[in-house]
This record gives structure tokens, sequence and C-alpha cells, in this order.
């Protein structure tokens, strides 16, 4: 259901407030550059800060930009499940086309808990379910055999969003899982490993950056033509590298504020860059020729 290259957005802020009118510019720019869809609210768009209030006008912002040229697939999940399932239908409300669920963090479910989780929020959320594995963030592991039996069991579950840092756990989901199952790296640096052994694309911070690259580079990869996706993933190595010297979205912000994108403004408790950080990026950018 989703293929391509899909963008993590930033929540972009100007003096406290979410920026509306250059949320509105980062989603025409990723339509523009040739991203295949858009992810608002994800933990690149510091979702843990914003209110209530905030989510909608994130999600229904980003629904009437793309106005549907991509599909938006709204970032719902919570460590709660009647919480996920509140943002789920929410966002259905809002007119997002599909929803991002992370695994719950903090409380550590079993896997069977995972289960049930995905299970209720699938069938009671009214959208299709992106899963999202990052256990990096959350503590906590969503194994294969546990996504093998979920996209078996019931089939508004259509895709994942894998950011455990391992190709074969790709390539053993590729394997198991139901052709018409949509994996996605969680990963820039491992976007084009991970299409080699399976995936089909990427839900992607550098892409907030360099739509056209990032599209460019998953497009190669699905035509079969890895001799140019890896120019172009060698290309943007040091990018993706420099994404995540400090916590995402800090680097991203950064860089969309030197481009004149926005205000370089995060909420606690995440800061602005590090100088070093700010020149770390300057570079990276002036050698894309950015």
């Amino acid at each position: 259901m989703f293929k391509g290259s899909y963008t993590a957005i930033v929540t972009p802020f100007r003096d406290r407030k979410v920026d509306e009118a250059a949320l509105k510019t980062l989603v025409e720019d990723q339509i523009k550059g040739g991203i295949n869809g858009i992810v608002p609210c994800g933990t690149t768009g510091e979702t843990p800060t914003l209110s209530d209030d905030e989510r909608d006008l994130v999600i229904s912002t980003t629904v009437k930009v793309a106005n549907k040229r991509v599909p938006v697939i709204a970032g719902t999940g919570s460590n709660s499940t009647a919480h996920t399932i509140h943002y789920t239908k929410r966002a259905k409300e809002l007119g997002a086309d599909a929803a991002l669920v992370v695994v719950p963090y903090y409380n550590k479910p079993t896997q069977e808990g995972l289960y049930q989780h995905f299970m209720a929020v699938a069938k009671e959320g009214g959208l299709p379910v992106m899963l999202y594995n990052v256990p990096g963030r959350t503590g906590c592991d969503l194994l294969a055999d546990t996504v093998v039996r979920l996209q078996a069991d019931e089939p508004r579950i259509v895709a994942i969003k894998e950011a455990a840092g391992s190709t074969d756990r790709v390539a053993e989901l590729r394997a198991r899982t139901r052709k018409d199952f949509s994996i996605l790296s969680g990963d820039d640096a491992l976007t084009l490993p991970m299409m080699a052994v399976g995936a089909d694309g990427v839900v992607s911070v550098a892409s907030n950056v360099v739509p056209d690259k990032v599209a460019q580079m998953v497009k190669a990869a699905q035509e079969n033509d890895f001799a140019k996706a890896r120019a172009l993933h060698l290309q943007l190595r040091d990018l993706f590298v420099a994404l995540f010297v400090e916590a995402n979205p800090i680097p991203a912000k950064a860089a969309l504020a030197q481009l004149g994108k926005m205000q370089d403004e995060l909420r606690l408790p995440l800061v602005p860059a590090s100088d070093k950080t700010r020149q770390l990026m300057k570079t990276v950018l002036q050698a894309l020729g950015r």
C-alpha cells in the first residue's frame, strides 16, 4: 500500500506556537520534490510536546496542503491503547489516509500485549495502520513473529516503519509477510541496504532537507538501478550522519533554518543545536549545493 519515500515532517514553531505558514511551505516543498507521502506528528514532529489542538492543526494543515496529491500518514501512537485509538479516530476525522502507530513506550508490554494493542487500534481506529518499531526510543522491540501474526490476522495493518537497525529483520519480514504488506526503513542511513533485501522505501528525516535527492535514491532502488541509488546514498551519507549527531529533530531544524524555511525553535526538553552542530550542518549543506 505504501511504497517510496515518505517524509517524517518537522513541526515548525514561531514564538512558541505552531508556525502554520512555514508548515504549509514545507509540505508543498516535499510534494514538489517528489516525495510520495507526508507523515506529520511523528517523533520528528515533536509530538510529545504538542497539545491536542496543535496535533489537530498540524494534521489538518498537512491534509489541506497535500490535497490528495500524496497520502498523509498521521502519527497517532502513544503508550495508552485508549489514547491511541482516540488519536487515530481524530486523525481520520481530519482527513488522514492512514495512521503511524509507534510501539508503546516506557511501559514495555509483552509481545502479546503489543499484539492486542495494535489489533485494537486497527479494529477501532478506522484507519489503515503502519506499525512503527523503534526500540531505541521505546525500550521495546516489536519482534518479527508478532508482526507476521498481526498482518496475517488484520488486513488493516498494512505496513511497518522498521527502525530496529537490522537488515536481516527486514529480510525476514519480507520473506514472511503478505506481498501487499509494505516495509519501510525508519533510518535514512539504512534505506538502501534495507531496500536491497526487500524494503519498499523509507520514512525519512533527511527528506525534510533534500526531498528531491531522497526521492531519487528510493526511486532508483525501486527500479533496480542500484548503481545510481548507491551514488546518491554516498552523496547523502554525510547528511544522514549529521542529522543524528544530536537528538532528532535538532539538527534537521538547524538545517531548515539555515535554508530559510523556518525558525530554529524547539520545545523543551529539546533545545536548539550547538554551535558545533550548526557548523557541521552548514558544511554538509554547502557540499550538497544547498
